[in-house]
């Protein structure tokens, strides 16, 4: 939903170099998705299987956050009209890029359950009645593709450093709460951030910091118009970044190199 700012060029070759890697997780993402519609149709899966592509659909509000214990709270949200048409129980929302299952529904509230790992791992534990979250709903077989192949299992978490605001967009450098993922983080490569699909810019791997420009359209839609230094935000690594960066080190290691 954002891209790196003119400013950010690059030569021919590497926007060439992109188009076919948007076009590879386009094709890698249908590929999934009829996946699914094929197991679906063989009546070998009972459960719900989530596939989310970053491209923030709106925000929802909490209406409460409520812990049961310290491991375990209910999370409900209200979101707005007819954005939970047909939805089931049992079926899954990226709620700040986080994965959840739906447990109850009605009308246009949902209510989610948030375990330890949930709580630990993401920001989701910080809301407060009033608060919005980004949402995006499961992706079916025939929607538009425009984003990337996101889960909804967050990585880490990061914190907003730095905010620069200019005539067209919002630069945001953000901190990894995990410095040794930055090894993942590469300029011009996916990420999600609090569930939204974006462009890296810069990168810093000995701060373990990166950026990204949002445009007026991402700040409008999604919660990262509202965030500013010291907020934190949901990170999920792109995937087939990760097992590429992990290959490589793994063949280097084995050869001593």
């Amino acid at each position: 939903m954002a891209f790196a700012s003119t400013s950010m060029s690059t030569s021919t070759s590497m926007s060439m170099s992109m188009s076919t890697s948007r076009l590879s997780t386009s094709r890698s993402t249908v590929a999934a998705l009829e996946r699914v519609r094929r197991r679906r149709r063989r009546g070998r899966t009972r459960t719900t299987e989530s596939l989310f592509t970053g491209l923030v659909q709106g925000k929802a509000r909490v209406r409460a956050l409520t812990p049961k214990s310290d491991a375990f709270a209910t999370l409900a949200l209200e979101f707005p009209t007819n954005a939970l048409r047909e939805l089931k129980i049992g079926a899954s929302i990226a709620i700040n890029g986080t994965c959840l299952t739906v447990v109850e529904h009605e009308k246009d509230e949902a209510r989610f359950d948030l375990i330890v790992e949930t709580l630990r791992a993401t920001n989701l534990g910080k809301l407060r009645a009033g608060s919005e979250v980004n949402y995006e709903r499961s992706a079916r077989v025939g929607d538009e593709i425009g984003g990337h192949t996101v889960s909804g299992h967050v990585s880490c978490t990061a914190t907003i450093r730095e905010v620069v605001d200019t005539e067209y967009n919002r630069e945001v450098v953000f901190a990894l709460s995990d410095a040794e993922l930055i090894k993942y983080v590469l300029p011009k490569g996916f990420i999600a951030v609090d569930g939204c699909s974006l462009t890296v810019g810069k990168v810093d791997k000995v701060k373990g910091e990166f950026n990204v420009w949002l445009i007026p359209e991402t700040l409008r839609v999604t919660v990262l118009g509202n965030k500013g230094v010291g907020d934190d935000v949901n990170l999920e690594i792109e995937s087939q970044t990760q097992v590429i960066v992990d290959t490589i080190e793994r063949y280097m290691a084995e050869r001593g190199m």
